[in-house]
């Protein structure tokens, strides 16, 4: 496997290692063997903001969130920009359809666009990823 689409909550596990380890560490091992992920453009911002949060509540500190970026910014992740008319058609349809939340859906809308597989920890973007057919890793 070559590319697959990543979502925030999967590598933000590898900096909070008490959320789902077992899961995200076959994801970096994919990393590791020369696999490549494709993610949404908003996917840096979410993984930025939800360390911001982590260190607010003292789960985290910024060294180790200054850390943490730097090996992200090296791993091959390449941002896909959609068009406004697939996030107001696609994604709202899904966000609908399986009860996502537009981030969420965007995640499925390109695994499912670009007919990737899906690493998440999200149990509503597994469940949705199930009745899409969406192959989860």
């Amino acid at each position: 496997m070559n590319q697959f689409v990543v979502d925030a909550s999967t590598v933000l596990s590898w900096c909070f290692p008490d959320e789902h380890a077992e899961e995200a560490q076959r994801v970096s091992e994919l990393f590791k063997r020369g696999g490549a992920a494709i993610v949404p453009a908003f996917w840096a911002h979410e993984v930025l903001s939800a360390l911001l949060v982590g260190e607010k509540r003292k789960r985290i500190s910024a060294s180790l969130i200054k850390s943490f970026l730097d090996d992200l910014a090296v791993l091959p992740i390449t941002l896909d920009v959609c068009d406004p008319a697939i996030v107001f058609d696609r994604i709202h349809s899904l966000c609908h359809e399986h009860g996502l939340t537009p981030y969420d859906a965007a995640y499925l809308e390109l695994a499912t666009r670009k007919g990737l597989p899906l690493a998440t920890l999200d149990r509503d973007l597994i469940r949705a990823s199930n009745a899409a057919a969406v192959k989860l890793l």
